[in-house]
């Protein structure tokens, strides 16, 4: 039944995303661990890693445009629930490292012995097992997402005020995860990783695996997210973003579908920061701040918010041109980047992926003869038919 329902929704653009996505989480692997550093179709290890970490950030983005795009629900504090993700995978990475850090103790972890802390917390009870931290990677998030939502769609908070809402509770969590005595590492956070599920989380094989698993979790989650938006729930969904009022004026639990897709999305972007941290070997307060929300907000809208395909491409584009011109110009990319948001906003408001797609539908209803010559052609000739 489940099946039926995801594959019902697959059209043609997600087929063709679906296909690449999986193709990519095959090749690239392959490309780097089966050919040679001097073969020129080789994919460094730090390349891959990189393109992974983009991938996530596609996820985190396709995670707000359920919301955003189709909801209505512009979220700024999403990069909490990803944080949130982050730190569940990282404190089981952390209980791996056992009697290797630095400090030897085989239950606490380096920070904890460093602000000698005696016990080990309750709340990491259960962090040694991949499951546990699995779980973990999805509730914590989403219970958040869910006590989040239940007050604020019941009191019917909407637009720029649910914004607002949502960045001071990321922004509050950042105050909360710098202080020491809260048990997650303080403004260091975590890293200095060993290994996850037995492999060395450093060697290329597990570099390649990991790799793999964020381009099939992106597949799953587009998937999953098609699926939603192109139900008869995806069609209420718009028309309470549309109309909200005359949605609930047809009888429609209004706040009960809300809250659904905040918490589906709150998951998804869980496992987006869960994706992260492995490959990129840390975990700090640093991902709460709200700046990380604002930039999740123009990946969406310079790809295309509403469209699905268009957060995957802005994230993965603006992320890859952070990249280059940070290495050359560090110091004006806030800059371009406010810029960039500014001239998606006046000349592109549907992004890359809605415009291309608005030019390209006006393109197949217009006549095959619409050309001028032929037009002046038809005009002679009714005409000459009249005379």
């Amino acid at each position: 039944m489940i099946t039926a329902f995801l594959l019902r929704s697959l059209d043609r653009k997600i087929v063709i995303a679906l296909v690449l996505l999986l193709a990519v989480a095959v090749l690239v692997p392959v490309l780097n661990l089966m050919t040679a550093p001097t073969n020129p179709l080789h994919i460094p290890t730090y390349i891959m890693a990189l393109f992974g970490k983009y991938l996530t950030y596609a996820l985190l983005a396709l995670a707000l445009d359920l919301v955003w795009g189709f909801c209505g629900i512009l979220s700024l504090g999403h990069g909490a629930f990803f944080a949130l993700g982050g730190y569940a995978m990282g404190m089981y990475l952390m209980r791996q490292i056992g009697s290797r850090g630095v400090y030897g103790d085989p239950i606490l972890p380096d920070f904890m012995v460093f602000l000698n802390w005696k016990d080990l917390p309750w709340f990491w009870y259960g962090f040694n097992h991949f499951w546990f931290a699995a779980i973990m990677v999805l509730l914590v998030p989403g219970l958040l997402a869910f006590v989040f939502g239940w007050f604020a769609f019941r009191s019917r908070v909407n637009g720029v005020y649910l914004s607002i809402i949502t960045q001071a509770m990321t922004y509050a969590l950042l105050l909360a995860f710098f202080r020491n005595d809260m048990g997650f590492g303080g403004n260091n956070g975590m890293t200095d990783f060993k290994e996850i599920l037995g492999y060395n989380v450093q060697a290329d094989g597990t570099r390649a695996a990991l790799f793999a698993a964020t381009a099939i979790f992106l597949a799953l989650s587009l998937m999953l997210a098609s699926a939603i938006v192109r139900s008869k729930f995806g069609k209420v969904l718009v028309g309470v973003r549309d109309a909200e009022s005359r949605t609930r004026f047809l009888g429609y639990r209004v706040e009960h579908f809300k809250l659904f897709t905040f918490v589906v999305s709150a998951m998804m972007a869980g496992i987006a920061g869960a994706l992260y941290v492995p490959q990129v070997g840390i975990i700090n307060p640093g991902e709460f701040a709200p700046a990380n929300s604002i930039e999740v907000v123009i990946w969406t809208a310079v790809g295309g918010r509403s469209t699905l395909i268009g957060p995957i491409i802005g994230a993965i584009l603006v992320n890859g041109g952070k990249t280059i011109f940070t290495g050359l110009f560090p110091e004006f990319w806030l800059f371009a980047l406010g810029g960039l948001f500014v001239a998606v906003t006046v000349f592109l408001p549907k992004g890359i992926v809605g415009t291309l797609a608005q030019y390209l539908g006006k393109r197949k209803r217009l006549p095959a003869d619409a050309s001028p010559a032929k037009q002046e052609d038809g005009v002679d000739a009714k005409i000459q038919a009249a005379e």
